[in-house]
């Protein structure tokens, strides 16, 4: 499990880092806001990245998942109960497995249908939130193979 959380905690940390880089006016990877908007955002007509606010909010929410991994993983202190911790977890889980079940359903599509995102949601961003969720399904209920 030690394994598992410091994985979940590292890919979490950096596509935290990124949000934080987007909310600093960065474009990486892309070579404009325009062309990054289309790969990362996905709404028609959208021109322009959310508010900085919002990409730190995404980076503070994923930097928690982290911490919560690694929590579930004895590899640091949780200050609440551990049932608190196996909550965490497991809402943790279904909102990851959500967003990666959502990537292949036709009304998330429809609400998301610009290109290149649809593309890069099913190939990649998908399969990442379904592996994460994974992650943290056999994390919170203690699977140890």
């Amino acid at each position: 499990m030690t394994a598992l959380a410091l994985l979940l905690a590292v890919v979490l940390l950096a596509i935290a880092a990124l949000h934080l880089a987007w909310a600093a006016g960065s474009t990486f990877p892309a070579a404009s806001e325009r062309e990054l908007v289309r790969m990362v955002v996905g709404f028609k007509g959208q021109e322009h990245m959310p508010p900085p606010a919002a990409a730190v909010l995404v980076a503070v929410a994923l930097a928690f998942a982290a911490y919560v991994a690694l929590a579930l993983a004895s590899l640091c202190v949780w200050p609440l109960g551990g049932w608190s911790l196996t909550s965490a977890g497991m809402v943790l889980a279904f909102v990851f497995l959500a967003r990666g079940v959502a990537a292949y359903l036709p009304a998330w599509r429809m609400r998301v249908p610009q290109q290149p995102f649809a593309r890069l949601d099913r190939r990649y961003y998908g399969p990442l939130c379904l592996v994460i969720g994974a992650g943290f399904t056999l994390l919170a209920t203690g699977y140890t193979g």
